[in-house]
């Protein structure tokens, strides 16, 4: 056996003598090291709980809205249903309605409740028809198709739907066809 597993009967290697202990941390700077780390602890906390509210905000939001406009595309394909119905009983005139016997009455009058029934159900599922006659011509609702003088109609306010538009929710589903008013026409001198 050598000296140095004679000292130290385990194998382990010996105590360096030259080794002081530690000294005893400042308490005020352990207190304040807490302090500050506490801080940094709490503003990760909340800042955590922050971006969770955030995103679960965010996620309710999404939600509605797919659940406002899951139907856009199926309400758009229907949209030609009603405008096929519609331009059927623009076809007969009051006169044809009169005269025309009562198979083309009960006719007339079939087309007419589901044309009215399908725009109910839209309407259920929040598309809603635009009502633009007189009202001031807006390019995110309305699409000009013409532009014509009118005495009676202000100058850039809708005088005529053309084709009906629509809306889901907040959004245009199809923009409205309109003719759209340049004011009275200017007279001869």
């Amino acid at each position: 056996m050598n000296d140095a597993q004679s000292a130290n009967p385990e194998g382990m290697a010996p105590e360096n003598i030259d080794d002081k202990p530690e000294a005893a941390p400042d308490p005020h700077m352990v207190i304040e090291r807490l302090v500050a780390e506490n801080a940094e602890l709490k503003d990760r906390v909340l800042r955590a709980l922050a971006d969770t509210e955030n995103m679960r905000r965010r996620s309710e939001r999404e939600a509605a809205d797919a659940r406002a406009y899951a139907v856009t595309a199926f309400a758009r394909d229907l949209l030609s249903v009603v405008d096929n119905l519609e331009r059927a009983l623009g076809s007969l005139g009051a006169e044809s309605r009169a005269t025309g016997g009562e198979a083309l009455r009960a006719l007339a009058e079939g087309v007419e409740l589901t044309a009215n029934d399908l725009t109910g159900v839209l309407a259920r599922h929040g598309v809603k028809r635009l009502e633009p006659k007189g009202e001031k011509f807006d390019p995110n609702f309305h699409q000009a198709m013409f532009e014509a003088p009118s005495e009676t109609v202000p100058s850039g306010a809708v005088f005529e739907v053309v084709q009906s538009g629509w809306k889901i929710g907040g959004r245009v589903l199809r923009p409205a066809l309109v003719g759209v008013s340049k004011g009275a026409p200017k007279t001869a001198p």
